[in-house]
């Protein structure tokens, strides 16, 4: 593979220390918690982005997102002048999204059951890239047809801020560092906070390169 995508890959990680740390009522970053997936899940990550390559959507009010996008699983998340949705076919290609690969389905089930969630089933992966200086607005998980289920993210290669606030888009913002084999885990009464991440710093990580990558597990359909 060849673009920016070619350089998720490196000799080292950048090692943060193990731990659960609470964020809310029923809200987690465990620490660390995918490190030990990495090697199994890069080049699956390379897999799937060789047949959904990332692109930029465009909002329903016309403007380009910063971060690229691309997604795996039964369904994918699409922007479209009529708004955000779920599709079983990539509108790039008109087939359907990649499978999820199993390692990352795997991870993404076991982190939600680190949090407290029993029974996670995945059926979306939605997988951001951020190069320095793209960031993600404050906006809720409202797409989905339930809201039972927790939203699993994992984030892979640079550091980055992440905004996560309340049930109003008003509402008080807490700031959060996310590191490299960091997973976010939030549901149940938190399900539909705002939360989103601030403009990436500058840096290049030992193993993703100069990008910040993100991994995002619900249950949509």
């Amino acid at each position: 593979m060849s673009g920016p995508t070619a350089d998720l890959f490196g000799d080292d990680a950048l090692q943060q220390p193990a731990g659960r740390e609470q964020i809310g009522e029923q809200s987690y970053v465990l620490r660390g918690y995918a490190l030990p997936w990495i090697e199994r899940l890069l080049p699956e990550l390379r897999r799937v982005l060789a047949q959904s390559p990332f692109r930029h959507q465009v909002t329903p009010s016309g403007l380009s997102m910063s971060a690229a996008l691309s997604s795996c699983g039964a369904l994918g998340w699409t922007s479209a002048p009529t708004g955000y949705r779920y599709e079983p076919l990539d509108p790039r290609t008109q087939q359907p999204w990649p499978d999820m690969p199993e390692a990352l389905r795997q991870l993404a089930i076991l982190a939600a059951e680190e949090a407290g969630f029993i029974d996670f089933a995945p059926d979306a992966c939605l997988i951001n890239r951020y190069v320095p200086g793209a960031k993600m607005s404050l906006h809720q998980d409202k797409n989905e047809r339930r809201y039972t289920a927790p939203v699993v993210s994992v984030s892979l290669g640079l550091p980055a801020i992440f905004l996560f606030g309340g049930h109003q888009r008003s509402d008080k913002t807490r700031k959060i560092s996310l590191f490299h084999g960091d997973v976010a885990v939030w549901g149940g009464v938190d399900r539909l906070r705002f939360h989103g991440v601030m403009p990436i710093k500058d840096g290049v990580h030992g193993i993703m390169g100069p990008q910040r990558i993100n991994l995002t597990f619900r249950t949509a359909g």
